[in-house]
């Protein structure tokens, strides 16, 4: 074999094995990068159940506060106090 021949084996065969430890860890990378991805969507689903429990304890807990407590509309105190009140008058003919 001459020594073009030897060192183009040589370059080729760098060339092939440098190119399959490339892919290997760009498949590796591509790998972690889906998992965190995974692990990024159970997280945001974990909070999407926690907020909706404290939404659903906040509506109870209105829930129990409005049937324990007489809760008054504003508008009628005001105009049976006279306060507030507007009066239209009809213009003069």
């Amino acid at each position: 074999m001459s020594r073009a021949s030897k060192l183009t084996l040589l370059g080729t065969s760098l060339f092939a094995l440098g190119t399959v430890v490339f892919v290997h860890y760009q498949q590796k990378a591509e790998q972690e990068a889906m998992h965190q991805g995974v692990i990024r969507d159970m997280e945001q689903q974990r909070l999407k159940r926690e907020r909706q429990a404290d939404f659903d304890q906040q509506r109870a807990l209105e829930a129990e506060y409005k049937r324990e407590q007489t809760v008054r509309d504003g508008s009628s105190s005001s105009s049976s106090s006279g306060l507030g009140r507007v009066t239209q008058t009809a213009p003069p003919t």
